[in-house]
């Protein structure tokens, strides 16, 4: 099976898929917690972007875009 496109879909059904996991017993907590923690990277690098591109007055760049499904791919 091909992997999923990052996207804020996929990393929210993600997140939802590791919680259920992680109350049926079927995930160890400190795997949850290392997928948690680089799923708060991927949001804190879109939010620095967004934060940049803000300041400097330039355009959100496009990878940010399709990430969170707001550019055509």
């Amino acid at each position: 099976m091909p992997p999923k496109k990052l996207n804020a879909e996929s990393l929210k059904e993600s997140l939802w898929d590791t919680l259920l996991e992680l109350r049926g017993g079927t995930l160890q907590p400190a795997v949850a917690d290392a997928i948690a923690s680089q799923a708060r990277e991927i949001l804190r690098t879109g939010k620095l972007q967004l934060a940049v591109a803000k300041q400097t007055g330039h355009t959100v760049p496009e990878g940010l875009q399709r990430f969170a499904g707001v550019a055509a791919e």
